[in-house]
């Protein structure tokens, strides 16, 4: 029979390296978070400074004890602030480190700040106001990225460049028509950025545990102390709700993929076979062993963050979607998942906004790749629709015939003989070659939302008017 030394020593060897110690030790690693939720500190203090306040107004506890509290609090924010807090494993949280803090720092005064509050609204609150504050953050940082669409998109109203369907040469269109297309995208993010504020203005302090409290709380003063529109609703929802969390990582999974959309043609346009852009060494690399190689390796970056915001929405809404109410450990999951998604939509904002206003376009090249691939067909189809009054689908046919004899001689439609167009049929005249270049083409989009160089200004004034 082994002795109890024996017996410890093959109990901790089965826990094994970090959990030395046993269970307790797993324990402490599974339930603490201060790992990250010291993030929160700032709101927390904040939110407590509030319910501090509340609870001395309505004479719940003395006005004393209240400035004691507040002045401790800002004691614990300048020490967090300035880097000299010790933070604790073993108090488990932001809120049990702060409060341990705050007893030491004023004694017994401390333990009156948990008056009819509970650490379920609490971490409610501190989370919904840190996600509040970081969609602020995002819908200023869309703002600058549009912004720098405008400018390229008025420097280049009238640049022109192949549209492409099936990453196929479609119809000319012009790059600031392109560019003006991510604006409308950036401009849904944005939106749906402004709706999610709306959805989460309501403070949950005072729905404590989960069916709120029986002292006289006034829950309307803490909302509006905090810059909230108004309370929620229902404690037991309250303290179960993690939607602003859900649909913060919504917004930043559908930004995310404008963004990574963008980071491709980016990467596409930059290649030499393209050429259509050129980054600056500020978001390029090179090749340890290919010196003529210039990666752009920001923009492939952007393109990869969104695999990681994609993982964290999907995280999730996995965390959550069994979880019966009210309030279950698992929701502790939840607050890694937007802190990194946020970091990485921040860096990806950023760095696209830099490459935007870095890159250099090669009109030139753009124009010459605009003509390629028959791209002026369909204005040879709508002209005879307009001009010798075929139906759209006989139009069709004859340009068909048409682009096939081009491409038997070599050349463009705009370099077929007159003769040629009229074997192919008879009502073709000289004028169809005002249609066939592709100035001609873009210049008669002019529907609403068209290529149209006109049309192009006319969202761009109506897009600076309203960012």
């Amino acid at each position: 029979m082994a002795d109890d030394t024996t017996d410890t020593k093959s109990s901790n060897q089965m826990w094994g390296g970090r959990f030395a110690s046993g269970p307790d030790a797993i324990m402490e690693e599974i339930n603490a978070s201060i790992g990250f939720d010291k993030k929160l500190f700032a709101q927390d203090i904040r939110g407590s400074i509030a319910h501090a306040t509340m609870l001395a107004h309505q004479g719940i506890i003395s006005a004393d004890d209240k400035d004691k509290i507040v002045h401790g609090l800002n004691t614990i924010l300048s020490e967090i602030e300035s880097g000299n807090f010790e933070f604790s494993r073993q108090l488990e949280d932001i809120h049990m480190n702060v409060e341990a803090r705050l007893a030491t720092l004023i004694g017994p005064a401390a333990g009156r700040l948990h008056t009819a509050r509970s650490r379920n609204d609490q971490v409610a609150l501190d989370f919904r106001l840190w996600v509040k504050e970081e969609l602020e953050k995002t819908e200023q940082m869309l703002t600058g990225l549009i912004a720098a669409f405008l400018d390229r998109a008025e420097e280049h109203a009238e640049s022109v460049m192949p549209g492409f369907t099936h990453l196929q040469t479609a119809q000319p269109v012009t790059f600031g028509h392109h560019c003006m297309a991510y604006v409308e995208m950036f401009g849904r993010d944005r939106s749906r950025v402004r709706h999610a504020i709306e959805h989460l203005d309501e403070s949950p302090i005072g729905a404590a545990a989960l069916a709120g409290t029986g002292y006289p709380i006034d829950r309307h003063m803490t909302a509006r102390a905090l810059g909230f529109r108004e309370p929620t609703r229902n404690s037991i929802d309250t303290v179960s709700d993690r939607d602003f969390a859900i649909e913060f990582l919504s917004i930043a999974a559908i930004a995310g993929m404008h963004l990574s959309r963008l980071a491709e043609e980016i990467v596409i346009w930059s290649t030499p076979q393209f050429g259509f852009v050129r980054l600056s060494d500020a978001f390029s690399t090179g090749s340890s062993i290919m010196p003529q190689k210039k990666n752009p390796d920001a923009a492939e970056l952007v393109r990869a963050k969104t695999g990681r915001i994609n993982g964290s929405l999907v995280a999730l809404l996995t965390i959550m979607k069994g979880l019966p109410l009210a309030y279950s450990k698992d929701m502790q999951e939840d607050k890694e998942q937007v802190f990194d998604a946020a970091e990485s939509l921040e860096l990806a904002i950023a760095a696209m906004t830099g490459m935007v206003r870095d890159m250099t376009v090669n009109t030139a090249r753009m124009k010459a790749a605009a003509g390629s691939g028959y791209s002026t067909a369909t204005d040879l189809a709508d002209w005879l629709v307009r001009e010798a009054g075929l139906p759209f689908r006989d139009a069709h046919h004859v340009t068909g015939r048409a682009v096939a004899l081009a491409e038997s001689k070599g050349c463009d439609l705009a370099e077929l003989p007159l003769s040629d167009l009229q074997a192919i049929h008879a009502d073709i005249t000289d004028k169809v070659y005002d249609v066939l270049t592709v100035e001609a083409s873009v210049a008669s989009r002019k529907s609403f939302g068209g290529t149209a160089p006109s049309e192009v200004r006319r969202q761009i004034a109506f897009w600076r008017a309203r960012n």
